[in-house]
Order: C-alpha cells, then structure tokens, then sequence
C-alpha cells in the first residue's frame, strides 16, 4: 500500500560548498536562479532554487553550522558537492509522518521553518514549509530522504522563475550509483512502499509516484555506458550522481554551447560543470 501523504519527488537538494559561486554556475548553465534564501537560524543553512513545473532543484550551503546541519557538513567534508538528498512532496507532513512510523521508521519531525522570499514586484514574502525526515541512518544508495509540505506555494513556484534559457522544464529521474544497484532500490523501494522497475541495461528504477521522476540506481560502469563521451570525474562509486531534466534541447544546445557534450540522444553537462551533478537534458 503506497503512502497516502506523501507524492513523488519536490525537488533534489545539491549540497555545495560556496553557495553564490554555484548560483552563479547555474546561471552561466541557462538556468533561471532565485533570489537567495536564509533558512530559520536552528537550520543554519541558505539556498538557491531552480523552479520547474511540478518540482525543482535546490543548491545548499551551509551558512552558519548547527546540530541541524551536522549531516550536511559530513557529507561535504566527505563526498564533496553533489545530490545530498531528495525530497518528496508531502500533501500533510504529520499525517505522513505517522505512516512511515507505523511502518518501522521512526520519523525526524515534523519541523516547521520559513525563509523570506524577495517577489517578482520587491515586496518581501515569506515561503513556508512543514518537513519530516526517514531516520537518518536510512541511506538508501547513500542518499538522504525527506518530505515537504509547502504552505505558500504561491512563493516559491513563481512564474517567472520557470523559463530558462536552456529549456529545462522538470525532472525526470534522480540517477544514483552504487556497486549494488538492485540492493539499494531495494531499501528505498521499502522505505516509500513503491516496487521497483528493472531496465534492460541492468539499471533499476523506482517509481516516486503519479507523473513524478523515477529514481534510477545503476553502477558506475552502466552510468557511463549510458552516457558515453561524458567524464564522470568527481563521481563517488556510490551516491547521488545526477538529474535527468526534460527540456527543449535546441534551447539547451544553444545556452551551454561547448560546455554540453552530445551524448545518449540528449545535451549532458559532466558533473565537473554541475557542481558533482550531471545533467543529462532529454527531449520533452
């Protein structure tokens, strides 16, 4: 029985060390970046988004350190920049919580926090949200994951921070590696009560829910056999590695020029360029 309050994917958190250097590696990539954000102080952390339709892309830094963002200070000193965790969206964040205890994971939350957002016409708003975390030891492919509930959505899927000169317009897979692909959609599979998908190249997919992106785990070696011509330089052997993004590819060819590489049909850019993301633009 699937989860009742929690949906596919929200967004995908990419944890990097310099927050403003990576905006404005965003910006150089054809995407339309947000204002940046200050979290509430216990979380310690600031953030840039990048809004598609219905999810989006969040780079994070960390601001000032915390016990809230002890996490996502070991996994920079240890991995580097990259896909740090993945959020779902959740419809209520209590109810949801309560679900997956009562499926054997004891919830982190729910946690309540906001961060002033600077709208289209200068007037301050606020955006709002209501998150609850699996236990953090649950590493599935060694990936966090979380649930947000957004209470304003209306300040964060603004209009006009979903048009992007390289066409970008939503996820279409998170893509993980691992030495044992299979192993971890299993643990993930478990976690969100969702089967998983096996594809032909060996890579196995588990479905977030309704029209969302899937998560696809697979090794190294298959990543670059998908992806041939494309360096993985930076890439752990296991972890979040990158984003499959539907868009409109002559867009995208034209607004990464060289730093795109021709490679499986659609536009990638390596993860050397992507802040330890790879970005794999497919047509919509």
């Amino acid at each position: 029985m699937a989860l009742k309050n929690v949906i596919g994917i929200d967004h995908a958190v990419v944890m990097v060390k310099d927050l403003d250097q990576a905006a404005a590696n965003y910006k150089r990539l054809g995407f339309t970046v947000s204002p940046r954000g200050t979290h509430s102080a216990h979380m310690g952390s600031g953030n840039y988004t990048i809004m598609f339709d219905p999810d989006y892309m969040e780079l994070l830094g960390v601001l000032t350190p915390t016990e809230h963002n002890a996490p996502a200070r070991a996994y920079l000193d240890t991995r580097g920049e990259g896909i740090e965790r993945v959020a779902f969206t959740a419809v209520d964040s209590a109810a949801g919580a309560e679900e997956i205890r009562a499926r054997g994971y004891p919830p982190v939350g729910p946690t309540d926090f906001e961060r002033p957002v600077t709208m289209p016409n200068g007037a301050i708003s606020a955006a709002k949200f209501r998150t609850f975390e699996w236990p953090r030891a649950e590493t599935p492919g060694g990936i966090r994951i979380f649930a947000c509930q957004h209470k304003t959505r209306e300040t964060v899927w603004i209009p006009e921070l979903m048009q992007h000169a390289n066409g970008a317009k939503c996820l279409k897979q998170v893509v993980i590696v691992s030495p044992e692909p299979a192993k971890d959609a299993a643990h993930l599979s478990k976690m969100v009560d969702r089967d998983v998908r096996n594809e032909a190249d060996g890579a196995v997919a588990v479905p977030s829910g309704g029209d969302r992106a899937d998560f696809v785990f697979l090794t190294r070696e298959q990543l670059g056999k998908r992806y041939p011509g494309v360096s993985l330089a930076g890439l752990p052997e296991r972890g979040g590695a990158g984003l499959v993004i539907a868009a409109d590819v002559a867009a995208t060819e034209k607004a990464l020029g060289a730093t795109g590489v021709h490679s499986a049909g659609g536009i990638v850019v390596p993860p050397a360029a992507g802040n330890g993301t790879l970005l794999a633009f497919v047509k919509a």
